[in-house]
């Protein structure tokens, strides 16, 4: 690790074009994270409203019918906010990627002004 002398500044990120390719590699992570757990939570509120179907010939009490109600409440509510989350990932995707490609754009017009002319 090199040695910071009073001069050095310490800089969350060395620039902009590092930030913008970790913020990519990550980005991709979250949205396809959040896509798993809004499947998996379908498929887990699907077998709980099966369960709220089939307590009558289970035989379970009216305790059991609640528990199976408020389950059912909190993964409708988890499968919502899964995809919002989803919808804002996918937005800020197109976002990102256009903002990556300006940058990506930017810096090759500044590397042809700087290329030295025969």
């Amino acid at each position: 690790m090199a040695k910071q002398t009073s001069d050095d500044k310490l800089y969350p990120v060395k620039s902009l074009h590092d930030f913008l390719f970790e913020l990519d590699q990550e980005w991709n992570k979250f949205r396809n994270g959040t896509l798993f757990a809004l499947i998996s939570s379908v498929f887990l509120f699907i077998i709980v409203v099966w369960l709220i179907l089939r307590t009558r010939h289970f035989g379970l009490g009216f305790i059991d019918f609640v528990f199976f109600i408020i389950a059912a409440i909190i993964a409708g509510y988890s499968i919502y906010a899964m995809y919002s989350q989803y919808r804002f990932l996918n937005k800020w995707e197109r976002r990102l990627g256009l903002l990556v490609h300006l940058e990506e754009q930017m810096m090759s017009e500044k590397l042809e002004e700087i290329k030295p002319q025969p």
